[in-house]
């Protein structure tokens, strides 16, 4: 069976997915990335070849992400998408006539809007905390509650709070707040949920056209609550992919599938030996004009296989 891999490197998770030629998940990896992405993406390839059958062969690779650059270098990737076409290409895939995306990472947030399956604008938010995954795990440890449970105890209150929830700091003090008063904590949980996804609307969303269908993804979209506030605030209903919370790396996957059958290309895979490889990066400032790029480069086995960063082409492996 032919497989195709997609790696979707962020600065909270790495996200690895192997889907078939009808686009179906075979399986997906999760992982912290905590500063370490290629040890953690050679560490994801380790377990996904112990997980998956014998006989599928990887024919395409796609890495997107903040990582995209580097992850594909290791690999031997395909394609290098952006964030925002994967995911983009990932809920049309799922939802085809999907007409906005929304999502909330665990440090960051986006809406993606589309027509006709073309993206036609998009936003992100990755100043303020508020709305995040982070901070609703810090929230929810702050109650002494499991995530896991945290949106359906929302889903039980018969009485919302309002929070203030234009900023993490506000939010967190006026929960507190409400604690002191004697509301109970499926009110109160209920009501951050709501003043979120207000918090998201009101930035993310500002002067965006949010038409159905609705696709919600990323890990907070497991929240229960949130996305039942979401519903309400837009009054639709909101569609939860089955992998919500590896939609990049689907998209990734899908992109490579694409051009491995279009272009009737082999696929540039470097094979799952690469886990075994040593691959070391490392970055400097060329003063050579005003602009002072940081250039990146990464050595595999001590010898200097990439680089990019820079505006022009001084630093090209060619020259």
């Amino acid at each position: 069976m032919n497989g195709y891999l997609g790696i979707d490197v962020g600065s909270v998770s790495t996200n690895l997915v192997v889907i078939n030629y009808e686009g179906e998940v075979l399986e997906k990896i999760y992982l912290r990335t905590k500063g370490q992405p290629i040890d953690v993406v050679q560490r994801g390839l380790k377990e996904l070849k112990q997980s998956l059958a014998d006989d599928i062969e990887i024919k395409g690779v796609g890495t997107t992400g903040s990582g995209r650059n580097l992850t594909s270098v290791v690999v031997g990737a395909d394609t290098v998408k952006n964030e925002i076409t994967a995911h983009a290409v990932a809920s049309s895939h799922i939802v085809p006539d999907v007409r906005t995306v929304l999502e909330i990472g665990g440090q960051d947030s986006k809406i993606t809007i589309l027509r006709n399956g073309i993206v036609v604008d998009f936003a992100m938010n990755t100043v303020c905390a508020a709305g995040t995954g982070s901070f609703l795990d810090q929230q929810a440890a702050r109650l002494g509650i499991p995530i896991e449970d945290f949106g359906k105890m929302a889903l039980k209150s018969k009485n919302k709070v309002r929070i203030a929830g234009r900023c993490s700091v506000f939010a967190e003090s006026d929960m507190i707040h409400k604690q002191q008063m004697g509301h109970n904590l499926e009110d109160i949980i209920a009501g951050l949920c709501e003043a979120l996804v207000r918090n998201y609307l009101n930035n993310v969303g500002q002067g965006k056209d949010i038409l159905a269908p609705v696709v919600f993804q990323g890990g907070v979209a497991a929240n229960e609550g949130i996305k039942e506030a979401f519903a309400e605030a837009l009054e639709t209903e909101i569609v939860v992919p089955e992998h919500h919370d590896v939609m990049g790396a689907i998209g990734a996957a899908l992109l490579a599938k694409d051009k491995i059958v279009n272009d009737g290309e082999e696929t540039s895979f470097k094979g799952w030996n690469v886990t075994e490889i040593e691959y070391t990066p490392s970055s400097f400032e060329c003063e050579g004009c005003a602009n002072l790029c940081e250039v990146i480069e990464i050595r595999m086995d001590g010898e200097i296989v990439s680089r990019w960063g820079h505006r022009c082409n001084k630093w090209d492996l060619a020259q």
